[in-house]
């Protein structure tokens, strides 16, 4: 259905051809036909900017019998016996058609400089309003808006996604819903991704149809980028916002937790004292009393211990040490706790020099800690075995036991602080700290450790440190 606006536009022109053909009908006499030339040829060209190469077209060929039938004698008659005229009235078409095409030409791209014009200031905009922006939140609030504003859309939002869909898969926004050009809309939207993650989506809607030209579509094209950029922005500083919160709270609990530590080692040696003091006088309770006590003396000292890992209150001092000295002193601290349970030592003497630079009470501790958790998950038959070796740049101890392993979910966690696997048993006697501390106690000096499962069943834990390349004399002396 023709537009109305077109169709006034049709008349309007149309009215005025005839209204000047009857006036200079009436005084031809008087006039040249170069001006009727020329009042046709101003008709045209005014039609040509308002109704386009449609209107201009059929009004220059209108012209053109117009001028033959009224204003070249015979009046009255169309080419009859004006061969030379049509030559000029032919030369006339031709110059009312090219004048047409080339200034509706010049008027197309007129029109498409001011939406490029539009499309830039509406961009440059958006860079100032965005970075101006506070809060990622605010930024992309200015962003719907100079869309909406740009577009005429009633309603613009923007929604962020938790995931991406296998459908939504791609490098760049995508016009999904958006018909080509030609074709009107009412709601479309345009999927975010960011480096092929998809973050959101642009919805656009309008009570009535709405044409997006190719201009329009550049736009929405380019905005959808900037879009993409600032839900994932928000979705950056939400992320943020949220690690700090944390890291905050776990720097207050390590307060709380040095705090009280630190507060409880005087009550507790006083009861272990007064303990002790019952216990020569024969009171049974007192054993029990004392074992609580140092089991409680032995969580504070954990718990101070994490503290000063954390804030840095350890330093290690590498020193050039054998792996045989290390294992010699950690069999001796820990004989007490396997009773008539086998420890068998591993010493691969077909590697080279079990030498490296260590921190030698560090790595001791650290020994000590995985001999007593050995013993303390494994069966009374079951053996330990500690282990040294030399890989590469690195020495590598081992300790390995017989003991239920650890399940394959908690792997990832087992050297966290404070935590225990649901399956273990309420009452161990520790709060989850020794392995955390031993990891952290290798890392400080440029080591590591790791857990691995045995085969046939059990736990092995890797403890690797800076091997060292050393002439036997500089051992020598070092003995």
């Amino acid at each position: 259905m023709p537009n109305p606006r077109t169709v006034t536009t049709w008349v309007v022109w149309v009215l005025l051809m005839i209204v000047a053909t009857v006036v200079m009908v009436h005084v031809r006499d008087r006039i040249d036909q170069v001006h009727v030339v020329l009042v046709y040829l101003l008709l045209i060209l005014g039609a040509s900017t308002s109704g386009g190469r449609l209107l201009a077209v059929p009004l220059a060929c209108a012209g053109f019998l117009l001028i033959d039938f009224y204003f070249q004698p015979p009046y009255g008659h169309i080419g009859d016996g004006k061969p030379l005229d049509w030559v000029a009235l032919s030369a006339f078409l031709l110059t009312a058609i090219v004048a047409t095409h080339l200034l509706v030409r010049a008027q197309t791209e007129a029109e498409e400089a001011d939406r490029r014009a539009v499309e830039i200031a509406s961009l440059a905009r958006l860079g100032s309003e965005t970075l101006s922006a506070g809060r990622a939140e605010d930024a992309l609030a200015r962003i719907a808006e100079v869309i909406q504003t740009t577009l005429g859309m009633a309603e613009v939002s923007i929604v962020a996604r938790s995931g991406p869909k296998d459908s939504d898969a791609g490098t760049s926004p995508t016009l999904a819903g958006i018909p080509p050009a030609r074709e009107k809309i009412e709601k479309a939207s345009i999927v975010l991704s960011v480096q092929g993650r998809v973050v959101g989506e642009l919805r656009l809607s309008n009570p009535s149809p709405v044409m997006l030209d190719p201009a329009q579509r550049r736009f929405l094209d380019a905005i959808a980028y900037y879009a993409a950029l600032a839900v994932d922005r928000v979705r950056l500083v939400a992320e943020a916002e949220h690690a700090e919160a944390l890291r905050e709270a776990d720097r207050l609990k390590d307060i709380v937790l040095a705090s009280v530590s630190h507060d409880l080692r005087t009550p507790l040696t006083t009861i272990k004292a007064l303990a002790q003091s019952e216990a020569m006088q024969g009171n049974r309770s007192a054993a029990a009393i004392e074992e609580q006590a140092d089991r409680l003396t032995r969580l504070v000292s954990d718990l101070l211990d994490l503290s000063r890992l954390k804030g840095g209150g350890y330093s290690a001092v590498p020193e050039l040490n054998t792996a045989e000295d290390l294992i010699g002193a950690a069999v001796r601290q820990t004989r007490g706790l396997f009773g008539d349970r086998p420890l068998r030592t591993v010493i691969d003497l077909r590697s080279p020099a079990l030498v490296g630079y260590f921190d030698f009470s560090q790595s001791l501790r650290v020994l000590c800690n995985l001999l007593e958790n050995a013993v303390r998950y494994s069966p009374t038959p079951g053996s330990i075995e500690l282990g040294a070796r030399r890989d590469g740049d690195q020495l590598v101890f081992s300790v390995k036991d017989r003991g239920p392993g650890i399940a394959e979910s908690d792997v990832a966690r087992v050297f966290e602080p404070f935590y225990r696997a649901a399956s273990a048993a309420p009452d161990a006697g520790r709060a989850g700290l020794g392995l955390s501390i031993a990891r952290t106690l290798a890392d400080i000096q440029g080591g590591s450790l790791d857990y691995e499962r045995r085969d046939g069943g059990g736990s092995v834990f890797l403890l690797r440190l800076p091997a060292a390349e050393v002439r036997p004399d500089a051992l020598e002396q070092t003995a």
